[in-house]
């Protein structure tokens, strides 16, 4: 694959960093960013929750797949993707044959203090979120560790030291696929 067309996906669960990395990461390597959810606002004009609300989350998975297809297609992008994007096994397919996929692997502990004031979670507007995202731990880890070029500790505070070793590796495997 040539390196300068590969995107970089960011996955993980919801708080993980994937946007804040993102950000970075594209910045620091000249690249377009773009975050799946956000694209999904953008395209529909109303914010998550009201998608779940009128097209429940089967819905809102067939707008996030439209996305991931469309952003695959791109070609040298950074994407962060929603926390159930790997959900969709033709996410996952889409993911790794159009790039290089890092999951941010956070503790549950931190998620939950990262996510506890966020309303624009629907998945966790429930009485005991910390089961709810042990759950979602439990169902997805597999999954992102099966599709992930790297996996690397999200739980930092200093999202610029995941950046730094995301690039480390990235420079790493370009310089042996030379």
């Amino acid at each position: 694959m040539n390196t300068s067309q590969a995107n970089i996906f960011l996955v993980g669960l919801m708080g993980s960093g994937k946007t804040t990395i993102g950000r970075q990461l594209a910045r620091r390597m000249g690249r377009a960013f773009y975050d799946s959810d956000h694209e999904i606002v953008n395209r529909t004009g109303v914010r998550i929750p009201v998608i779940f609300e009128l097209e429940g989350e089967e819905g809102f998975r067939r707008r996030e797949a439209q996305v991931i297809s469309e952003l695959a297609n791109e070609g040298g992008v950074v994407v962060a993707t929603g926390g159930g994007a790997i959900l969709n096994p033709e996410n996952r397919r889409c993911m790794q044959a159009s790039g290089w996929v890092v999951y941010l692997d956070v503790p549950t502990q931190i998620l939950l203090e990262r996510t506890r004031h966020d309303t624009n979670r629907p998945l966790l507007q429930v009485a005991d979120p910390a089961a709810k995202l042990n759950a979602l731990r439990a169902e997805r880890d597999p999954l992102y560790r099966e599709i992930a070029s790297l996996i690397v500790d999200g739980s930092r505070q200093n999202s610029q030291i995941a950046v730094t070793k995301i690039l480390g590796e990235w420079e790493k495997r370009c310089a042996l696929s030379m």
